[in-house]
């Protein structure tokens, strides 16, 4: 599988990505993890040994590389980050329902936008 993330507005930290492969393990228990310092306003990564199934992307932009997502006194993140199918939540964030898509044999890549 390989994910594509565009519109980085800053060139500067690193990107993290999580990859879940259910509902119940989701934003708590990923199967493929990365992260990479960010060198220009795109990052493509690669995952292989998935098997087929249904998973969910979450990202990040670690601005300032201390490993975790930064956010406000009211818990709301402070750092850029995103998720599969472009997903957003509401009061918090969106569900694995929302973020997820199917990887079935062929090279699947999916495009999110930070």
């Amino acid at each position: 599988m390989v994910v594509k993330v565009e519109n980085i507005k800053e060139v500067k930290g690193s990107l993290r990505i999580a990859i879940y492969n259910h509902e119940d393990h989701f934003l708590s228990k990923e199967v493929a993890s990365d992260g990479r310092a960010i060198q220009n306003e795109s990052i493509t990564f690669s995952f292989e040994g998935l098997e087929n199934g249904m998973y969910a992307v979450s990202i990040f932009h670690d601005e300032n590389n201390n490993g975790k997502l930064d956010s406000n006194l009211m818990g709301i993140p402070s750092e850029p980050y995103a998720f599969s199918n472009n997903a957003k939540g509401l009061f918090g964030p969106p569900s694995f329902e929302d973020c997820k898509f199917e990887i079935s044999g062929s090279e699947k890549q999916i495009v999110i936008t930070l």
